[in-house]
C-alpha cells in the first residue's frame, strides 16, 4: 500500500503552466490576499503581529519557505487543496524552469511533507520539467492565514488586476502548453545544499517507487 501511494506521489499531478515571466510574490499576494510585500524571505517575519502563523497547512494560506541552497530570496506560494496529512496541492510562480525560461505560473502542484514528525518543516515540490516529484528537500517558516480566506473567484479577480487579462483563457499572449511541460525531459531543480538531517526513504523502497511509477506510466501509453 505505502509503495503504491508513493508512486501516485511521483507521477499523478496534472500541473498546469502558464509562461506569464511573474515572480512569486505578487501572485502568492493576488491568491491569497495576505498584504505584504517585499522579498519572499522576508514574509515570515513581516507577518508577526500581523497575521496568524503556523505550522498546519490551511487552503487559502500561504506557504513560506526558508532560503536555501541557491534559492537565496526564499519562495512564497498560496496552498489551494488539502490532499492527505503529508499531500497538498498549490498554486504559484517562477518555480520551474520550462523550456529554459522562469517566471511561470503553476497551479495544482503537488508538494510533500517529508519531515520526520510530519510538521511541514521540509517538503519535496513537483517539478513540471520532469513531470515528477523533486528530489531536493526544502525547508519551510510554516504558513501564514490570511485574516479570511479568499473565494476562487476573488482570487481570479486579484490575478486579472495584477496582470491587466485573465491568464486561464485560451487566447494568451505566450502560452506554454501543458503537454509539453510535462514532457519528462530530466532539468535541474534549483540548486540546494544538502540537508544535515531529514526524513528520507529507503534505497529499495525508492527502487520499487520507482519500478512502480514506470510500470504506471507505460500503462496510460
Amino acid at each position: 500500500m505505502r509503495m503504491w501511494v508513493f508512486a501516485f506521489l511521483l507521477v499523478a499531478t496534472p500541473v498546469q503552466a502558464l509562461n506569464e515571466g511573474l515572480q512569486c510574490v505578487p501572485y502568492a499576494r493576488a491568491l491569497t490576499g495576505v498584504e505584504i510585500r517585499g522579498d519572499a524571505h522576508t514574509w515570515w517575519e513581516q507577518a508577526e503581529g500581523r497575521y496568524d502563523r503556523g505550522s498546519k497547512p490551511k487552503v487559502g494560506a500561504v506557504m513560506a519557505f526558508r532560503p536555501h541552497g541557491n534559492m537565496r530570496l526564499g519562495h512564497v506560494a498560496a496552498v489551494r487543496k488539502i490532499i492527505d496529512k503529508r499531500t497538498l496541492l498549490i498554486s504559484h510562480a517562477n518555480w520551474s524552469t520550462i523550456d529554459g525560461v522562469r517566471g511561470h505560473i503553476e497551479d495544482d502542484v503537488r508538494v510533500v511533507d517529508v519531515s520526520e514528525a510530519n510538521d511541514w518543516s521540509r517538503v519535496r515540490v513537483w517539478y513540471t520539467p520532469n513531470a515528477a516529484l523533486g528530489t531536493s528537500e526544502w525547508p519551510l517558516h510554516g504558513f501564514i492565514y490570511p485574516d479570511k480566506q479568499r473565494s476562487w473567484g476573488e482570487s481570479r479577480k486579484a490575478v486579472v488586476a495584477l496582470l491587466g487579462y485573465e491568464p486561464w483563457k485560451a487566447k494568451r499572449d505566450a502560452p506554454v502548453k501543458v503537454a509539453a511541460a510535462m514532457k519528462p525531459v530530466v532539468q535541474s531543480e534549483p540548486a540546494q545544499t544538502k540537508p544535515k538531517t531529514s526524513f528520507t526513504l529507503s534505497s529499495a523502497l525508492l527502487a520499487e517507487i520507482e519500478k512502480g511509477a514506470a510500470k504506471e506510466r507505460n500503462g496510460r501509453r
